[in-house]
């Protein structure tokens, strides 16, 4: 399973313009069955609970806010290589 972090690295949008390819990737994520919207959010939710949780203890140490920053900041390359990779199938 190869993990795909941008939109215009997918075999199936190379060739298309970056509307066409925003569209393409929208149109796959609408065809989502509703297990694998399931699955997409319980992935996101699995990341951004931890945030929440490091930032309700800031008020005894203020490092975790740091974290909290650094989870976020990496929220992106943790659930787009999934979305990509759960849409792909509808892209073709």
């Amino acid at each position: 399973m190869k993990f795909y972090f941008t939109h215009r690295s997918l075999p199936e949008l190379q060739n298309k313009s970056l509307s066409e390819r925003l569209e393409a990737l929208q149109n796959a994520n609408n065809k989502l069955t509703p297990p694998e919207r399931l699955l997409l959010n319980l992935f996101k939710l699995f990341v951004l609970v931890p945030v929440f949780a490091l930032i309700l203890r800031a008020g005894e140490d203020w490092k975790t806010l740091i974290w909290a920053a650094l989870v976020i900041a990496l929220y992106p390359l943790l659930i787009r290589p999934i979305q990509f990779n759960m849409c792909r199938k509808y892209l073709k």
